[in-house]
């Protein structure tokens, strides 16, 4: 077994930079996946766009369900690897892998299923319904690939491994730039199959990402070693694995739904307006994605020195990142301000009007983003001593009980019209970042969570 070095001595800024940048690489290379569907299938049209669009909220909706669980399989190794329980960090990615599995293959076939009632709950138009049906029923069968990878790379960050998983999504996005347009146009023998050869091409690709990370944990040659002895049904240990895991799918899944609900506003407007959401909602998935970085590394890290009982270097850590995300994500904005036509016009060009306005929606939402970055990493911070409760609810404040109903009422009781859920975004962020910061300074999360078995 390779051994993998803790992170609970030397340099801190290092070691966040170690852990972050290829964490941020590799979300941003799976982000790639999205923006290169958005790419390709902007040459078919804003209908093709749209229909995708409505898509992607429910199938993250679904994602999250997993997602949760693997972010605590992340906390739970992270902890036993600061603590030095090598046996504990085998036993817990072995039984994470398992659960996972399991219900990879149960909402791979409820997606499949559900998919047309689901397309028409966020209200699908007859002219996209069809295509973003589609889409979404190929999609789901990528649920268990999708899930295997993600169990692979959150146990890997969990250790403090984030380079093998970078080298993996930029292998399979690197493959997706040339199946994505065979799948979609098609080309000599191979038909093209629209929208539907979009998820096609992200099925092929996560497929083989999910062998990679298997076959990794597998062999034990990476810092864990998964094996099916230790996948027997442990009840205890799954016990403790949903406690912690379902308020951070339900975290992610309040997220996903507001998403849907707030695609619900946007479909009573022209397609045009949708696909202008579409394209900023994309851009801020892209952008989300350093502050996620700096989150991610920061639970790994936050995780690894609380299971070493190093509480105030686990507090350096929650400092540095809040200022690096704050000032570095300001700037992303800034830049995204000035350049925001042009980008918008990449995806969709020669339709001024969605160019118009898809980059009046990302010049209201860029000045904000420094602020959704701090609140990204303390809810890493949050994460890391196991009170995933205390992100989730964050996340339910932020998006439940102000993005939607500012959305509401600035787009249906102000001259805004649409443009009222574009400002709702802004004001959310800064209104989660200061509940996340007003929190962090009581010092009351130091305490951490008891789920976690003592080491």
């Amino acid at each position: 077994m390779q051994p993998i070095p803790s992170h609970t001595e030397g340099s801190i800024l290092k070691s966040l930079v170690r852990m972050a940048f290829p964490i941020i690489m590799a979300n941003i290379l799976q982000t790639m996946y999205q923006m290169i569907d958005t790419f390709w299938l902007g040459r078919l049209g804003a209908n093709a766009v749209a229909s995708v669009s409505l898509s992607f909220p429910i199938l993250f909706l679904v994602l999250s369900l997993g997602g949760g669980l693997t972010l605590a399989g992340t906390v739970m190794v992270s902890q036993y690897k600061g603590g030095g329980n090598q046996r504990m960090v085998n036993y817990s990615s072995s039984q994470t892998v398992m659960v996972i599995f399991l219900l990879s293959i149960i909402l791979a076939f409820v997606g499949y299923y559900a998919a047309r009632p689901l397309m028409q709950l966020v209200g699908a138009g007859p002219e996209v319904l069809e295509d973003s049906v589609t889409y979404f029923q190929v999609s789901s069968w990528g649920f268990i690939f999708l899930f295997m990878f993600f169990v692979f790379q959150s146990l890997m960050r969990g250790i403090g491994d984030v380079i093998m998983p970078m080298y993996i999504v930029l292998a399979t996005v690197l493959l997706n730039l040339i199946l994505d347009p065979l799948f979609i146009f098609g080309y000599g023998a191979i038909p093209g199959y629209g929208v539907a050869g979009a998820a096609m091409a992200s099925i092929a690709t996560q497929g083989l990402s999910a062998l990679a990370g298997m076959i990794i944990l597998f062999s034990g040659k990476r810092g864990i070693t998964v094996s099916f002895s230790q996948m027997k049904w442990d009840f205890s240990w799954v016990k403790r694995l949903f406690a912690m895991g379902i308020p951070s799918s339900l975290d992610q899944s309040s997220r996903a739904g507001a998403m849907t609900i707030m695609i619900m506003l946007v479909t009573h407007y022209s397609n045009d307006v949708v696909a202008a959401y579409g394209v900023g909602a994309r851009i801020l998935s892209l952008v989300i994605v350093p502050a996620l970085g700096f989150s991610i590394a920061t639970t790994s890290l936050v995780g690894q020195n609380f299971g070493a009982g190093k509480i105030e270097r686990a507090e350096k850590v929650g400092n540095l990142s809040s200022l690096i995300a704050l000032v570095g994500l300001s700037f992303v904005g800034m830049v995204l301000y000035l350049f925001a036509e042009p980008i918008t016009a990449f995806f969709i060009p020669n339709d001024p009007e969605v160019i118009r306005d898809g980059a009046v929606f990302i010049k209201i939402m860029a000045p904000s983003f420094g602020l959704l970055g701090v609140q990204q990493v303390l809810s890493g911070v949050f994460n890391g001593v196991g009170l995933t409760k205390v992100s989730m609810l964050i996340s339910v404040f932020a998006l439940w009980v102000i993005r939607f109903p500012v959305a509401f009422m600035l787009s249906n009781k102000t001259p805004l019209d649409y443009e009222g859920i574009w400002w709702a975004f802004p004001v959310s962020n800064a209104l989660a970042a200061v509940v996340a910061f007003a929190y962090y300074k009581t010092g009351s999360w130091k305490l951490g969570d008891k789920q976690i078995p003592a080491i």
